[in-house]
């Protein structure tokens, strides 16, 4: 294996002449904007960011597109990417100004950079693996005040870009840097208008250090033209195994392709329909789909010990059932969006459950299944120690010659003790948890509405003005400084309502704004389970309207779910 140094710019440009392209067993880019920002604040300070590793090949080997636009190469021999893809791909996007393709649209990276940063490392990095939003720090902690935030941002040198940093003179798009080598207009924004301004060597130097990104060099590690393609995906998912770098499905999704060539671009046709159809599922989810048709249980571990055959058989009888288990949550359940799901794993269970059963199940059958699922859903049948292990539970019961629904509820039982929801379950819960979900679909189910526009709340709703939000019926605002901000967001103190309507009300004591309301539209308060007792509606007393909603929450809850027969539900 060779070895060379690759400064980033030279990088940039290998994937935009499209020299640098991806094998078909790489996993999609799917870094967000606050990884992009660490990344550029480490290359800025010249930390270490790793090595590159590519092969180089004349063989033909299947392709895919990076999230970023390329020409097309004349060349057949080429260097593909195996290890970098998610660095590369981000450098790439913020120094070209190019918007990158990623969860099935495209955006912009738009970061922004500190000309009056701090000399030293002031913020410690905090990774947070099961973090899954895109926003910058605001997102952490709602609660603090704006001046608040502003110190905050003002001791980090990049940070994802928000429309009031923008207009404030210290702060300068990164990809406007890059695409410039000229300070002049950066420096006119920030009012320096003299070279004789103390700010004007910093500033100007601070810039030069930005733009030295692209002078960083990577090592590039290139393994040899004679390894094949077997042996290279073997190595891939070697280095990638090492690090916890790629989860279990991108590393199976390599074995899979280097078996099945050309098959992720019948895998992303799938997704894509499903997407339609109002399932957008990640790729992981119909890969670990077809692992239990194929096998009968759920690990990624097995997929080595699959034939071609095997792989595309039970690709085949995968859509299937993939097909009947969206079905069934949108007509039979009322879960018309993966949104509503505590975890996509139910889909699993559900589409190998109609395959056992030739998809030819009786009306008691789909009861008790629907039943089983509402449930599982709103007690986070998933969510409670290792899921791949629970899910491989229900797949055994689902796979037993003599099984039947009543197992799948036998081990919830066994998983969560009652059946029925209690309002102890509520308390302390906020709109993460898995009962907000059925809170919304128990809701929907008894007819709310918005409390101005009276349309029914939906979560596809068009427009601004209509798309739904939760709302806090006391404020936050109005809370802070009485009760903490868990207390405030309790579920207990959410209900479904339309952007307008959430706007319109901002931050009015419920005392004020829900009388008249509650007068013109007592139905829409009784479909979302809000008490109508003024005495409730004060400050001091919002810990007694939390004790009183949560009962009539748990009620529309269980009314919705139903049970089977009187034991089953205690």
């Amino acid at each position: 294996m060779a070895s060379a140094e690759a400064k980033v710019q030279e990088l940039v440009t290998m994937i935009e002449r499209g020299e640098l392209r991806l094998p078909e067993m790489q996993r999609q880019y799917v870094w967000k904007s606050t990884r992009v920002r660490d990344l550029l604040d480490s290359l800025y300070r010249g930390y270490p960011s790793g090595a590159i590793l590519v092969w180089e090949t004349d063989e033909a080997v299947p392709l895919q597109q990076f999230a970023v636009a390329q020409q097309q190469t004349p060349y057949q021999s080429v260097r593909l990417l195996l290890d970098g893809q998610q660095r590369l791909t981000s450098l790439s996007a913020v120094i070209r100004g190019e918007p990158v393709q990623a969860r099935g649209r495209k955006r912009p990276i738009d970061l922004l950079f500190n000309l009056e940063h701090p000399d030293t490392l002031t913020t410690v990095t905090e990774v947070d693996e099961e973090a899954d939003d895109d926003d910058d720090i605001s997102a952490e902690d709602p609660d603090a005040s704006e001046d608040e935030l502003l110190q905050r941002f003002n001791q980090m040198t990049f940070v994802v870009a928000t429309k009031k940093l923008e207009q404030l003179p210290q702060w300068v798009k990164v990809s406007e840097v890059f695409k410039s080598d000229s300070d002049a207009p950066f420096l006119k924004a920030a009012a320096i208008t003299s070279f004789d301004d103390p700010k004007y060597l910093k500033y100007s130097q601070r810039l030069a250090k930005l733009r030295g990104i692209r002078n960083y060099s990577y090592r590039m590690d290139i393994l040899e033209r004679s390894l094949s393609y077997d042996e290279v995906t073997e190595i891939f998912v070697r280095v990638n195994s090492l690090g916890a770098k790629l989860r279990s499905s991108d590393l199976a999704l390599a074995q899979i392709t280097a078996k099945w060539r050309h098959s992720l671009e019948t895998f992303q046709t799938f997704q894509t329909d499903c997407a339609k159809l109002g399932f957008d599922l990640e790729l992981g989810i119909h890969l670990k789909n077809l692992i239990v048709f194929a096998t009968g249980q759920s690990r990624f571990k097995t997929v080595g010990s699959l034939s071609l055959q095997d792989l595309q058989d039970a690709w085949e009888e995968s859509k299937e059932g993939m097909h009947f288990a969206m079905n069934f949550l949108k007509s039979n359940v009322g879960i018309d969006s993966p949104a509503l799901l505590a975890s996509p794993f139910m889909i699993i269970a559900l589409a190998y459950f109609g395959h056992t059963r030739g998809y030819n199940i009786s009306a008691k059958e789909e009861k008790l299944l629907r039943y089983w699922a509402l449930l599982a859903n709103a007690k986070g049948r998933f969510s409670r120690g290792s899921s791949e292990t629970i899910l491989d539970q229900d797949l055994s019961s689902i796979r037993k010659q003599d099984g039947s629904v009543q197992d799948l509820i036998d081990r919830l039982r066994q998983q969560v003790g009652r059946l029925d929801i209690t309002a102890e379950e509520l308390e302390g819960r906020n709109q993460r948890s898995a009962l907000f979900k059925t809170m919304f679909l128990a809701f929907r189910d008894a007819g709310a509405k918005d409390w101005r526009s009276n349309l029914a709340i939906s979560l596809d709703h068009s427009g601004s003005q209509h798309r739904l939000q939760f709302h806090h019926l006391f404020p936050k605002a109005q809370l802070r400084g009485h009760y903490t901000p868990r207390e405030a967001d309790d579920i207990s103190n959410l209900a479904f309502i339309g952007g307008k309507t959430n706007r319109a009300i901002s931050d009015k004591l419920p005392v004020d704004y829900l009388p008249p309301m509650i007068k013109q539209h007592p139905e829409a308060f009784e479909a979302q389970a809000i008490p109508v007792n003024n005495d409730l509606l004060a400050i001091p007393s919002y810990k007694a309207f939390l004790v009183e909603r949560r009962k009539l929450i748990v009620a529309k809850i269980n009314n919705f779910i139903g049970s089977i027969n009187d034991d089953q539900s205690n």
